[in-house]
């Protein structure tokens, strides 16, 4: 607490966890609350901060050659940065602010398998009445879920890796404006153990101009 008042701590020696746009682990940032205002009456979530302490931040490496950076926050968020062909502010692609819906344990292998198969990727998605169409389509009847591993840094310096089966799916929320969903099979080995859980998120789309750094 005494860093967030007296300024960014120096961090020590090891690996660091990645910064985009002023966003670094320990810090803390703020959304426009007239942007927030407009949106949130027709998002799932409700009562959305409009500051947030970034808590934890996780990396992921796509086949692409992109990247995504999320900076997890102390309110059930996380803001995800998308970057494709470099590491500067000027290959950012995508900016959203994501809030956990709901997260259930996968308690045997046969679960995981029809979670995988059949309960990730649909053509539709259902959530709270509403219908989410599919956005990653594969050539062909079947789209399975696009797999990605997340290395997440933590502020106790701890470092873990996460696998990761997930599908994007969004629903129009207005004129030129939409509501996504993320749907994610996510397996981390503990103590050589599968640690399995289905993740389901909602997210909305930002403008860097509507992010305020702190610090």
């Amino acid at each position: 607490m005494l860093s967030k008042l007296f300024g960014r701590k120096e961090k020590p020696s090891g690996p660091r966890a990645p910064e985009i746009m002023g966003l670094y682990l320990g810090g803390s940032f703020e959304l426009d609350d007239l942007r927030l205002r407009l949106l949130e009456p027709e998002l799932t979530i409700d009562g959305a901060a409009r500051t947030h302490l970034i808590q934890a931040v996780g990396e992921v490496h796509l086949d692409t050659g992109g990247k995504i950076l999320r900076f997890y926050t102390d309110d059930d968020a996380f803001l995800q940065v998308v970057l494709d062909g470099g590491d500067s502010e000027q290959h950012i692609t995508d900016v959203k602010l994501w809030y956990f819906y709901e997260t259930k344990t996968v308690g045997s292998d046969s679960q995981w398998q029809s979670l995988i198969n059949a309960g990730i990727s649909k053509p539709e998605y259902s959530l709270e009445g509403h219908g989410f169409r599919r956005v990653w389509d594969a050539v062909g009847d079947a789209s399975p879920p696009v797999a990605m591993t997340e290395k997440t840094y933590e502020e106790d310096g701890d470092i873990s890796e996460t696998d990761q089966f997930v599908m994007l799916y969004e629903r129009p929320i207005g004129e030129d404006e939409v509501e996504t969903l993320l749907v994610c099979g996510e397996e981390k080995i503990i103590d050589n153990r599968a640690d399995r859980c289905l993740v389901i998120s909602t997210g909305f789309n930002l403008q860097p101009a509507d992010i305020r750094i702190n610090g």
